[in-house]
């Protein structure tokens, strides 16, 4: 398995929760995967911009911006590293007066596989915890 993704229904507008995912730097506010973000670069968020992200149990990693497009309320992101690339893409759709976030990674390269696997246990509860707390964070904003 290389791919990993999870989707969560969240009782709050679409934009509010698009608003919380895509400010990158306040993810460490809201979920526990997250410890640290530094930005590489100045000006707002955009394809091309780069950052540093700390997570527990993980080196600190490079992540790119490839896609973002605030019509669609989607992102893609990826890191490298020798023979792996990993691509890890946010979006949120909506469901009436609610919201349906998604959130998933891709290993690919050679060595993609078996990073998948080692960290097939990791990858899924750090994608469950931050689905978690974006649905928490949303959902306790007053409307």
């Amino acid at each position: 398995m290389q791919d990993f993704h999870i989707a969560v229904a969240i009782q709050a507008p679409p934009d509010r929760v698009w608003s919380i995912m895509r400010d990158v730097e306040r993810w460490p506010e809201w979920t526990p995967t997250v410890k640290r973000i530094r930005r590489l670069d100045q000006g707002p968020l955009a394809v091309g911009s780069r950052l540093v992200i700390w997570q527990p149990k993980l080196p600190p990693a490079k992540w790119k911006m490839i896609e973002l497009d605030d019509l669609r309320r989607s992102f893609t992101w990826e890191t490298r590293a020798p023979g792996m690339r990993l691509v890890a893409r946010h979006c949120v759709e909506e469901m009436g007066n609610a919201s349906r976030a998604t959130l998933s990674i891709r290993f690919s390269g050679v060595l993609g596989p078996l990073l998948a696997g080692l960290t097939r246990n990791l990858n899924d509860r750090y994608l469950a915890l931050e689905a978690n707390g974006l649905r928490e964070h949303s959902e306790k904003i007053p409307a």
